[in-house]
């Protein structure tokens, strides 16, 4: 009998890159079946790019992405070069942004995003038939990891500005596939661990560019290793041995 437990920071490290494979998987695969397809249908990239990053937000109905809270999602981009993206897909009518800088998707957005939802569910439905019972767990642990972070963010109220609290919980109507589910609630625990790598190097006195540039060495790993500690919150969630499963679940899984 496997006897090894996982306390909740060591199972965030060894989480991380399973859960970027495998959610790298699913957006590709949505790419290259429909995906790439469906953005030129409404003006291609300039026109649709924000809107499958903010997907998880933007495709709720009423669902807006503040100021502070696109900051923090694009913390490693140009923020001049940002804010003409999405001026340009104001100009294509995909996103609406109000004079408080808070954006929304307008209705041909909402249109695009009803489309992309249903080709995730496509393309996960095929990308990993045959696993159904690993995807119906992962989804179950991972709702009840987002939920419990939800509830340790509502009681930071002075934290910085947050990705995940910009885009979490993800949008889950009524009938959605359990392959969208758990791409969307892999991309949404990607957000928590950014936050979490954010305060790290801010901490350590780096800002987002400085970060990027750090080469590897005992810093980057001194940086890495709090990332995992402030990323371990949630997995209090779950047992011991719901950490290795869903550490072999996501091994699993093709892509």
């Amino acid at each position: 009998m496997n006897t090894v437990e996982l306390a909740p920071h060591r199972i965030a490290g060894l989480l991380a890159p399973a859960v970027d494979r495998t959610f790298r998987a699913g957006i590709l695969a949505g790419r290259d079946g429909g995906g790439a397809e469906l953005s030129q249908r409404y003006g291609g990239i300039t026109a649709t790019g924000f809107l499958v990053d903010l997907r998880t937000r933007l495709a709720a109905p009423g669902g807006t992405v503040d100021g502070p809270g696109f900051a923090a999602i694009t913390r490693y981009q140009d923020p001049v070069a940002c804010r003409r993206t999405v001026d340009k897909q104001v100009a294509h009518g995909m996103i609406y942004r109000g004079p408080d800088g808070a954006l929304s998707a307008t209705e041909r957005g909402a249109a695009f995003l009803a489309e992309l939802y249903q080709v995730h569910a496509e393309v996960t439905e095929e990308l990993w038939a045959g696993h159904e019972d690993r995807v119906a767990r992962l989804v179950a642990m991972l709702g009840r990891l987002l939920s419990y972070a939800l509830v340790l963010a509502d009681e930071e109220p002075d934290r910085v500005a947050s990705a995940f609290a910009a885009l979490a919980p993800p949008y889950e109507p009524d009938g959605t596939p359990s392959g969208v589910l758990l791409l969307n609630r892999l991309s949404t625990l990607r957000h928590h661990r950014a936050d979490a790598h954010a305060a790290a190097w801010t901490a350590a006195g780096h800002s987002a560019s400085s970060m990027a540039a750090l080469p590897a060495g005992p810093e980057r790993l001194a940086i890495e290793l709090e990332t995992d500690r402030r990323a371990a919150a949630p997995y209090a969630a779950l047992s011991a041995e719901e950490r290795l499963t869903m550490l072999a679940d996501l091994a699993a899984l093709p892509g």
